[in-house]
């Protein structure tokens, strides 16, 4: 059965996002930047990172967020990407390899009740959130006061990263975790 796929924009005028009728992952995201990376995670992706010009992709729960470099111009990305994603998912392919997801989500796990705290409001509120624009935050590590996000797929090099970061995220930890001083992007 062929797959439902709908373009949407983001933010961030060098990044697509494509949302399709199917689960690719069952929870969280996985964002991919190269061509190694993409052997070891996704299938999907390794594909995706084989089209000219496509330089990042990121699979969530149910898209696929597509960045491309200098040297590739929408028109042609899109229709490859389109077609790539058709292809596999139509043929029933795995979008992730689930090791790599369930990998991901154990070594967030492993930090402390401040990080917990900061993983349960990224969960919950903030991923979502920006998710919708086709990209991705996750914890990297809780030191000093300090949160250490990384910003993936839509989000990374969207021009206001900046301003989301430190007005809506940073205030809204801030706000639930007494704790937290600052918030940068790594």
């Amino acid at each position: 059965m062929s797959v439902n796929i709908q373009l949407e924009w983001t933010p961030n005028p060098s990044t697509l996002k494509y949302v399709v009728d199917r689960r690719l992952v069952s929870s969280g995201a996985v964002n991919i930047t190269s061509k190694q990376a993409a052997e070891e995670k996704s299938p999907l992706a390794l594909k995706l990172m084989g089209i000219k010009g496509v330089t990042a992709v990121m699979v969530g729960s149910n898209f696929v967020t597509v960045t491309k470099g200098d040297e590739g111009e929408w028109d042609e990305l899109n229709d490859a990407v389109m077609g790539t994603l058709d292809e596999h998912l139509t043929a029933g392919l795995p979008a992730v390899n689930e090791d790599a997801l369930a990998a991901a989500r154990t070594a967030v796990s492993a930090g402390g009740s401040v990080e917990a705290r900061i993983q349960d409001i990224l969960d919950a509120e903030i991923r979502p959130a920006v998710a919708q624009d086709g990209g991705d935050i996750t914890l990297d590590r809780y030191e000093e006061g300090i949160v250490y996000l990384h910003m993936k797929g839509a989000c990374a090099g969207c021009p206001s990263s900046t301003a989301t970061l430190k007005m809506g995220i940073e205030t809204r930890l801030r706000e639930l975790v007494p704790e937290v001083t600052e918030v940068v992007s790594v």
